[in-house]
């Protein structure tokens, strides 16, 4: 994963407004930039100007330095080439779109994608290894259930592995209604006779009302959805009412850089890039694989270059800032049980960290 040094933040600024303020083509990239960009990160600073200037509405050379991005892409992740056909079959405009996961058919490509099945075994053979032998029965709260797969997985994992006998409730959150429906009724056929409470809703709307005891809490790509601060104050709700808490979530430093700056600019063209590739990649009609692309990847990546921080919907953290998190928010009676990557590439990686209460001496 490449970084700005804060110097270079403050050139790649620079360099943006004089850009903006003059209106100067993507044909003078030589010139302007001679010395001044590390020759690696050059299709990224394109990247960089033509996202601000599609976001103000100058689609026109927003879309030109798109092109000098794509151009100068010689390798993986493809970014700009990304970007570029998503407006290419959007009237060129760099908007979400209205409703995102319309179609639960796309949420479901992404899970069976070859990278995430791959990540998602090590995340759930990493919760087996690292979890304790839990006495009956057994409760767990799920944030953010998706389709309720990898629920099962990490529960059927449990009981293969003599940590989990009897299963008393599963409680699955999640904001979209599709995926609800299809994650209860996916853990329902699983464990018939289970309890199974649901709600239709955010994490953030939903962890002041939670008053009950849950061995294991769980939240698979769903809490990086706040802001920093907001992930404190749903962590500390949620601190009494669990012994353990497992994260699974993708490392990558977006959260905390505003708008418009080099460094969100850095952050989103890394971490997204790879694994829409590995989507647009993999055996399926192109139809649906794009489709996928644009109601949950692309439309993560137009909220970064759109809305401010506190408006936006994605707050990916590096693994550091997570560790610093549980720190302020867990304190000394939880402990750090697993910290290990479930995919990783030369850009970003997916890991989870599990976090149990302390049991002392």
């Amino acid at each position: 994963m490449l970084f700005l040094s804060p110097s270079e933040s403050i050139v790649w600024s620079s360099l943006a407004d004089q850009i903006l303020d003059h209106g100067t083509s993507p044909d003078s990239v030589p010139e302007i930039l001679s010395g001044q960009i590390r020759q690696n990160l050059l299709p990224v600073f394109c990247y960089y100007i033509g996202t601000i200037l599609m976001a103000q509405g100058y689609e026109k050379s927003g879309f030109g330095w798109l092109l000098e991005a794509a151009r100068f892409e010689g390798d993986e992740p493809f970014s700009a080439a990304q970007l570029l056909d998503f407006l290419e079959r959007h009237d060129r405009k760099l908007q979400m779109p209205s409703v995102a996961f319309y179609e639960p058919e796309a949420l479901l490509l992404f899970a069976k994608n070859p990278v995430m099945q791959a990540a998602r075994q090590q995340y759930v053979a990493e919760c087996a290894s690292s979890l304790p032998h839990f006495p009956e029965p057994f409760s767990m709260l799920d944030l953010g259930s998706g389709d309720g797969a990898l629920t099962v997985a990490v529960l059927r994992k449990l009981q293969e592995s003599g940590k989990v006998g009897e299963i008393d409730e599963i409680h699955l959150i999640d904001s979209s209604t599709a995926m609800l429906n299809l994650a209860e009724e996916t853990v329902a056929e699983a464990f018939p006779g289970v309890q199974i409470r649901r709600e239709n809703c955010h994490i953030q709307d939903c962890s002041g009302r939670i008053n009950r005891h849950f061995d294991l809490a769980t939240s698979s790509l769903a809490y990086h959805h706040m802001p920093y601060e907001e992930k404190k104050v749903h962590l500390s709700r949620l601190k009494p009412h669990i012994d353990h808490f497992i994260i699974y979530e993708m490392d990558a430093d977006n959260d905390r850089p505003e708008i418009y700056s080099p460094d969100l600019a850095l952050a989103v063209y890394q971490s997204y890039g790879s694994i829409i590739n590995s989507i647009l990649s993999q055996d399926a009609p192109i139809e649906l694989a794009r489709s996928c692309v644009d109601q949950f990847l692309m439309t993560e990546v137009i909220s970064f270059f759109t809305q401010p921080r506190g408006e936006r919907t994605e707050y990916h953290m590096l693994q550091s800032q997570w560790l610093a998190l549980s720190a302020e928010c867990l304190g000394g009676e939880f402990t750090l049980r697993c910290h290990s990557p479930c995919y990783m590439d030369r850009y970003t990686s997916l890991f989870c960290m599990h976090f149990g209460r302390y049991e002392g001496e």
